[in-house]
C-alpha cells in the first residue's frame, strides 16, 4: 500500500497542505478531487518524492521515503502529468524507453516490452518512431502511459492525466484506463477535477478543501450522505446540464 501520515507543506505564508494521512490499498485506485488550489498536485509531488513535506512521512509498503531510497523507491511508480511530459526532441519509443536505457535493459527486453505495452494501450506501431508534436493529446497520454509502466511498476501516480482532452478522447481514454488498472492490478492514486471521471475510475473517492481532505468514501456514499455544505455544493457544481433536460 501507499501510506501518507501527518502531510503538511507550506509553500512561504501559504499552507497548502494541512496535516493529511491518506492510506491507499494495495491493488486499489484512489481519486484525489477537488477545486483548484486545495493541494491535490502538491500531496501527489509529495509522494513521488519531488517535494519534501515540512512534517509527515509517506511509505510505500513498510518503506519511508527519505533521500537515501528515493531513487530507487521511484523505479517502482510510475507517474503521469497532464499533457504527458514528453521530451519534444526524442521518438515516441525514446520517451517510453527512458528509464530501461538508463537501467542499461538490453535492446532485445526493450524492444518486446515496448510491444506489449503497444498493445495493452492500443495504439498504432508506426506512432512509435514520431516526435510527440506529432501526434494527438490523446495519443501523447498513451505513450505518457506506456512509459509511466515500462518498468512494471506497482504504484502509478496520474496528475490530471486527462484534462486538456477532448470530450471523445477523454472517453475512450476513461475506459482504457479502467481497463489496464483492473488488468494489471496496480495501485493507482489518481489527481482529477471532474467527480464523474473520479467515481469511474476510483475504488474510492478522497475530496479535497484548502489543504484537507474532507469527505472519504464511494461515490453513492459522498452523493447521499455529504459531510458539509461544501460537498453538497461541490456535487451540485458537477453535475452535467443534461440532467436538466431529462
Amino acid at each position: 500500500m501507499i501510506s501518507a501520515h501527518n502531510i503538511s507543506k507550506s509553500f512561504d505564508e501559504n499552507q497548502v497542505l494541512k496535516q493529511i494521512s491518506l492510506e491507499i490499498p494495495q491493488g486499489s485506485t484512489v481519486s484525489l478531487i477537488g477545486p483548484s488550489g486545495c493541494g491535490k498536485s502538491t500531496l501527489l509531488r509529495i509522494m513521488i518524492g519531488l517535494v519534501k513535506a515540512d512534517t509527515g512521512s509517506v511509505r510505500y509498503n513498510e518503506t519511508e521515503i527519505s533521500e537515501s531510497n528515493i531513487n530507487s523507491i521511484r523505479h517502482n511508480i510510475g507517474y503521469v502529468i497532464q499533457e504527458g511530459g514528453l521530451f519534444p526532441h526524442l521518438t515516441n519509443a525514446q520517451n517510453i524507453a527512458l528509464a530501461a536505457n538508463y537501467l542499461g535493459w538490453a535492446a532485445s527486453r526493450i524492444q518486446e516490452r515496448i510491444e506489449q505495452l503497444r498493445e495493452l494501450v492500443n495504439i498504432e506501431s508506426d506512432i512509435l518512431e514520431r516526435q510527440p508534436e506529432h501526434i494527438s493529446g490523446g495519443q501523447r497520454q498513451r505513450i505518457s502511459l506506456m512509459r509511466a509502466l515500462m518498468l512494471d511498476p506497482e504504484y502509478i501516480l496520474m496528475d490530471e492525466p486527462l484534462g486538456s482532452i477532448d470530450p471523445l478522447v477523454r472517453y475512450e481514454l476513461q475506459n482504457d484506463l479502467k481497463r489496464i488498472f483492473r488488468e494489471l492490478n496496480k495501485t493507482v492514486v489518481l489527481v482529477t477535477h471532474d467527480l464523474g471521471e473520479a467515481a469511474f475510475l476510483g475504488d474510492t473517492i478522497a475530496l479535497m478543501r484548502a489543504g484537507k481532505i474532507i469527505q472519504r468514501g464511494d461515490i453513492k456514499t459522498i452523493m447521499e450522505a455529504p459531510a458539509n455544505r461544501f460537498v453538497e455544493e461541490f456535487i451540485t457544481a458537477q453535475r452535467s446540464p443534461l440532467a436538466d433536460l431529462k
